[in-house]
């Protein structure tokens, strides 16, 4: 059984201090979406395959491998240098993408920028944690919003920037992620997270295997939602191009769908506090294929409609499961959300090969209708869930 984290004084939901992080959040998270609105242009450039495109994808997340150790040097108080640091690094090398001379450095750049974003999203939710009171699941969207409005931002301001100054242009972005660090420096030098310096590798190992049937479930939720969810926030402005659509218009198409999950990450954590994790996330689950199918057979303003529901409820789940994570019981909160990090990881980099090698063989169109099929197939790893309402 998972034991929860048991507060024996609640402490108030301190906004200042969370809205301080989700601005870190945004400011990181805008860079780091680059890829996807600038994949046609590598693509182009470098005469990629889908299934070369989808390995970008798991370059730049490959470094999550490294989650459960970076969660434990945050636990014992390294956390605040990782969050600081990493806009600038992240921004550095995702600007530097357009001057890429080659294949083999546009992946290292990737890796640079995945290890500087492990930095900031394996303490990011623990400082949320702490600074949430009982108000766990309102700090997380707060903590998602600020992620999901980046993507929504994101592709805007690397188009905008291709059409100011080309792809080989874009590194003139970069002093934007070095003033970033320099505001968390000045907001997050004095914050404190409480650590646990006697912890061994035997006691991380005791925790792991204690939750593995939890977080088995969890695998099961993130792997068959992330086939739709790969589909979309990797390939849409590479499907829409296919259909005769502009650059910008995929791109834009990509800002709405992020910019309707940033309202629906809001909603799913505050209401999950309210109506249970396990209700909201069964909730998402089955309506995700409705409104991804709904996207894909109809045109025009309906389209558009089915577009944003879909990235209400396709980035919902997000939130909830970031609450569920830090809802167990463990004085080492980072590592634990390691191990979430790393499964998603895993189970994300896989599908973006899975979903690229699918729509060479198949087509892109036909790939999203198998994956929308997919995405239900998550609700029985739901349903199987403990419902968090019973275990306060």
């Amino acid at each position: 059984m998972i034991q929860k984290n048991h507060m024996p004084e609640k402490e108030a939901f301190d906004w200042k201090k969370v809205s301080v992080i989700s601005w870190g959040h945004f400011s990181h998270d805008v860079f780091s979406s680059f890829l996807p609105p600038l994949l046609p242009l590598l693509i182009e450039k470098f005469s990629l395959s889908y299934a070369l495109a989808g390995f970008l994808s798991v370059a730049q997340r490959l470094p999550s491998l490294l989650n459960p150790l970076v969660g434990i040097m945050a636990d014992r108080g390294w956390f605040r240098w990782m969050v600081i640091s990493a806009p600038a690094l992240t921004t550095i090398c995702m600007s530097a993408l357009g001057v890429a001379p080659s294949f083999i450095l546009l992946v290292l750049l990737l890796l640079v920028a995945g290890i500087s974003s492990t930095f900031f999203h394996v303490p990011g939710p623990v400082l949320v944690r702490q600074v949430s009171g009982d108000r766990i699941g309102k700090g997380m969207s707060y903590f998602m919003v600020g992620g999901e409005l980046a993507r929504t931002v994101g592709p805007i301001l690397a188009l905008a920037a291709v059409s100011w100054w080309t792809l080989e242009g874009i590194y003139r972005l970069a002093p934007v992620g070095i003033f970033s660090s320099v505001l968390l420096y000045m907001q997050l030098r004095r914050v404190t997270l409480t650590t646990i310096p006697g912890k061994t590798v035997l006691s991380h190992l005791h925790m792991t295997r204690r939750l593995r049937s939890f977080f088995m479930l969890i695998a099961g939720i993130l792997f068959f939602r992330a086939f739709i969810k790969t589909a979309l926030t990797l390939f849409l402005p590479t499907l829409l191009i296919e259909q005769g659509k502009s650059l910008w218009f995929g791109g834009s198409a990509l800002a709405v769908l992020q910019l309707a999950g940033a309202v629906g990450t809001f909603f799913a954590g505050t209401f999950s506090d309210k109506l249970g994790r396990k209700t909201i996330l069964m909730s998402v689950t089955l309506s995700t294929p409705i409104f991804s199918f709904l996207f894909l057979f109809t045109n025009g303003i309906f389209r558009f409609i089915a577009l944003v529901f879909l990235g209400f409820v396709l980035l919902s789940s997000g939130p909830v499961l970031l609450a569920l994570i830090q809802d167990v019981r463990t004085d080492s909160p980072s590592f634990l959300n390691g191990i979430y990090m790393t499964l998603n990881f895993i189970i994300s980099s896989g599908m973006a090969l899975i979903v690229g090698g699918l729509a060479d063989a198949f087509g892109l169109y036909r790939t999203f209708i198998v994956c929308s099929l997919l995405a239900v197939l998550a609700f029985p790893f739901i349903f199987m869930l403990k419902d968090t309402d019973q275990t306060h």
